[in-house]
């Protein structure tokens, strides 16, 4: 550690207010070294980011007239980030169900979202009576088994379905020679049609890259961090606080899982209101990659240009 570089001895790990720890799992990051309260301050407030993108998009929901169904995904994401800060804070095996569970129900609500549209109200029933079921079950096996892998590959499973599902729609109803059969006039109209459903796939896209790019590299270093967990704590005291602090890499999951699944909430909405022949009526509003996209009506972009550039000033 460079001399030059302030930096304080890591306390001791041990008990805290919450102990004994009785959650199948523990992370790296060592047990109530910064306060009695919190089992791993870092796993724990990372969470809050969950929050405010949660409270972000509930906001955006509400304003623009968004499906509720939406509204009900983003209530659902802020459980997790509730569940996950009281699992981290705490150790405790009730509130790691909390958490874990409900990552498997907000990606049940996406899975509903995405495979629900435009079917028949029948259909629609089935289909969530279907998740219904499919959610009890998980929830009673991995009680169960309270084996984690049972845990990560189901919801592996449940992400990549609803992911691969999106992109197949997205391609097949907005790109202009997928869907040109059932639009034959050459008028000036459908040519203005084309160039502006062009640009949203290429937005669209570059959303989706950015977004499953973060969530992907988040997952990296969630795998690194339980491989090389030894080592990491070793660093971490070695270059002190509160620099250690950087090398807590369940916090960088939080962080950049949360940013990506945000994205993925952000296009599906989008992408629901293009399904609905609205892309006149809606746009994202995204200035540029270190910010949060949201799907405003065209009405207050102007608004939020105006708030933006005020804040620049």
């Amino acid at each position: 550690m460079p001399e030059w570089l302030p930096s304080v001895p890591y306390p001791p790990a041990g008990d805290g207010y919450w102990s004994p720890v009785t959650s199948t799992l523990n992370w790296c990051e060592e047990d109530y070294y910064a306060t009695i309260y919190s089992a791993e301050i870092v796993n724990t407030l990372t969470n809050v980011l969950f929050m405010y993108l949660a409270a972000k998009g509930i906001a955006n929901c509400l304003a623009n007239d968004h499906d509720r169904i939406f509204l009900v995904t983003f209530a659902g994401y802020l459980l997790v980030g509730t569940g996950s800060f009281l699992f981290h804070a705490t150790l405790k095996y009730p509130m790691q169900l909390v958490d874990e569970l409900s990552m498997i129900y907000t990606t049940c609500l996406m899975f509903y979202a995405t495979f629900s549209y435009g079917r028949s109200r029948r259909y629609a029933v089935v289909l969530g009576l279907f998740l219904v079921a499919l959610a009890a079950f998980i929830t009673g096996y991995y009680h169960y088994l309270q084996d984690p892998a049972f845990h990560q590959n189901m919801y592996a499973l449940l992400t990549a379905v609803v992911l691969f599902r999106s992109m197949y729609v997205m391609e097949v109803r907005l790109r202009p020679t997928l869907k040109a059969r059932e639009q034959p006039d050459d008028s000036s109209e459908k040519l203005r049609v084309d160039r502006r459903d062009l640009h949203i796939l290429h937005t669209m896209w570059k959303m989706v890259a950015c977004g499953l790019g973060i969530f992907l590299g988040g997952f990296a270093i969630w795998t690194l961090d339980n491989e090389f967990c030894g080592n990491l704590r070793r660093w971490r005291r070695d270059i002190g606080l509160p620099w250690g602090l950087l090398l807590e890499g369940h916090g960088w999951w939080h962080l950049m899982t949360g940013t990506g699944a945000y994205f993925y909430i952000v296009w599906g909405i989008w992408l629901r209101h293009c399904l609905n022949d609205k892309q006149d009526d809606y746009e994202l509003h995204w200035p540029n990659f270190f910010t949060m996209p949201l799907v405003v009506r065209r009405e207050q972009r102007s608004q939020l240009n105006g708030s933006a550039t005020k804040k620049e000033l």
